[in-house]
């Protein structure tokens, strides 16, 4: 995986009657791999984020518990996790259709989206 979306989920179980479970909500990482410039998928980050936050937490929500199947309390995005080369690659898609964004170069772009909350790794 070169290239990831990482979120904070809240979640909780919602048991059977007669059965209790302790502590009823947990919270994990949720990673959603990155879809390659270029292809279906690729403007998740303009879709979704703002300054590094969700645009719509609330659809977001919704969109977690139907992946996960459970009732999800919060959503949070944490990250756009990725190597060098993938993060060139998506520099490269953005130079390259700056009409989408409505921006004048790929740096305000990543700084629109995405925040401060890209980590490249090795």
């Amino acid at each position: 995986m070169a290239a990831a979306y990482a979120f904070a989920v809240r979640f909780r179980l919602d048991p059977d009657p007669g059965v209790r479970v302790d502590p009823q909500s947990f919270e994990t990482r949720l990673y959603r791999d990155a879809d390659d410039p270029g292809d279906q998928g690729w403007l998740f980050f303009r879709d979704n984020l703002w300054r590094g936050d969700l645009g719509d937490p609330a659809h977001f929500r919704a969109l977690t518990e139907d992946a996960l199947g459970v009732p999800v309390e919060a959503v949070e995005y944490r990250a756009f996790e990725t190597d060098a080369a993938s993060l060139d690659a998506l520099k490269a898609a953005i130079g390259a259709n700056l009409d989408l964004f409505n921006a004048d170069s790929t740096t305000e772009v990543l700084h629109k989206y995405f925040g401060s909350s890209i980590e490249v790794r090795d």
